[in-house]
């Protein structure tokens, strides 16, 4: 296969409400995309185009990505739509990588939206939950923040997890996100107001759940050859490392077994938890994503081999769950790692640099392509130049992962059924 390259992206601010068309908040991020390349891309040189977006419901209109694909000119060029629920932005980025490294295409626009502003909070949690079970967990009012405070409990029950450590979690998105001029919240929190702020589902509080958004996302990905042309400076992207992983829809029907072990690991660390893998408290589609990437990316490390990783935080609890899963610290030990500031800027592996879902907002189809184009611009080093604003009191540059050269991307729907891990590096290697 062709080596693969991310050579620019765009985005909108993530918002409550956007009161533009999916179709104009797409062009906008690509827009943005565009120029950042100077001129020196146009759009008729765009060989084809994924789209990804989650619901059809909520603006009651199927096919969506053909509206898409018309506003932005790229009619008759080959388009695919791809969804996975919360993973529907990773999935998009695989079918990316697919579309070029094979050689169906040489540029490719990557590019996810989704509106969520067309109907009220409880009808969009209704769609959302449509996504787990409708035979079984559904029709007795099975729903997100219920499935989730289920693991985090567990989690706690099982590895004497702490509130206040789900707490710094948000405290440390929130902050990040306050120098991030694309969030949709921009908020400083204490360990102690999380904690006090209005419940959810026990244990969850408001500021540790992330919140329906509409916005828009995009990734131009290219051959190495057309990556040279359109970024002659060498800050593009090289996608060295993919994975994905699956689990039953329904949490009931987990197995307990053994912990997958990541490339270079003895398995016999994880004797102690033999006949408790994954239950409730972890992700085992996260822990075969990350298999896969890190076998393809040459990671035997991760801690060490990594500069950052923006992870699918729809919760600060699983935010936690997935420090565990990506083998960044031992399960049950993520907790302790928050402690240690080991997920924080300046830490051993910054998780979530740019906020967040919690800060930064979730329209879904968007949300695994803005992590993309967040990673890129770490990368680049350009975070100061993307992400700053001065109206806000955003200052991009405290955001910036010092001398970041490889960092990962990790997608995640339902309750972990679907999950992807994109590995991001720079084109000397990415070696620390």
């Amino acid at each position: 296969m062709r080596q693969v390259c991310i050579v620019s992206g765009g985005m909108t601010k993530f918002a409550k409400a956007n009161l533009n068309t999916q179709e104009s908040m797409c062009k906008d991020a690509l827009d943005y995309a565009l120029h950042d390349l100077d001129g020196r891309l146009e759009l008729k040189q765009i060989d084809s185009s994924i789209c990804s977006y989650f619901s059809d419901h909520f603006e009651s209109q199927l096919l969506f990505d053909s509206l898409t694909q018309d506003y932005l000119a790229l009619c008759p060029k080959p388009s695919m739509r791809i969804e996975g629920g919360g993973a529907t932005g990773g999935l998009g980025i695989r079918a990316g990588y697919m579309n070029v490294a094979s050689g169906l295409s040489d540029l490719c626009l990557v590019y996810g939206f989704e509106k969520m502003s067309e109907v009220n909070t409880a009808k969009g949690n209704e769609f959302i939950a449509l996504a787990s079970d409708t035979d079984f967990d559904y029709p007795v009012g099975g729903y997100y923040s219920g499935y989730y405070a289920t693991m985090a409990m567990r989690h706690m029950h099982e590895f004497g997890t702490t509130l206040e450590q789900f707490a710094e979690i948000a405290v440390k998105n929130y902050e990040n996100a306050f120098h991030n001029r694309w969030a949709q919240k921009h908020e400083r929190w204490t360990a102690e107001g999380v904690l006090k702020a209005k419940l959810i589902s026990t244990p969850l509080t408001l500021p540790m759940v992330c919140v329906m958004s509409d916005g828009a996302a995009c990734l131009v990905l290219c051959t190495e050859e057309w990556a040279k042309k359109l970024r002659p400076d060498r800050k593009y992207a090289v996608l060295t490392g993919l994975g994905c992983g699956t689990d039953t829809m329904r949490l009931g029907d987990r197995p307990h077994g053994d912990v997958i072990p990541l490339p270079g690991e003895n398995p016999t660390k994880y004797a102690h938890l033999k006949g408790r893998w994954p239950g409730l408290h972890s992700f085992r589609g996260a822990r075969e994503a990350a298999r896969q990437a890190y076998l393809m990316a040459g990671i035997t490390d991760p801690l060490r081999q990594l500069d950052f990783a923006e992870v699918h935080d729809a919760y600060a609890s699983s935010e936690l769950q997935t420090y565990e899963d990506l083998g960044l610290c031992m399960y049950g030990d993520g907790g302790k790692w928050v402690e240690q500031k080991g997920p924080y800027i300046g830490g051993q592996v910054p998780v979530n640099p740019s906020g967040g879902l919690i800060a930064c907002g979730h329209p879904v189809g968007a949300t695994g392509i803005m992590q993309g184009v967040f990673a890129l611009w770490q990368l680049q080093n350009t975070t100061a130049d993307h992400c700053s604003d001065t109206n806000l009191g955003s200052d991009g540059s405290k955001i910036q992962v010092e001398g970041a050269r490889r960092g990962l991307i990790h997608s995640h729907a339902g309750t972990g059924t679907y999950i992807t891990v994109n590995i991001l590096e720079t084109p000397d290697g990415g070696a620390k």
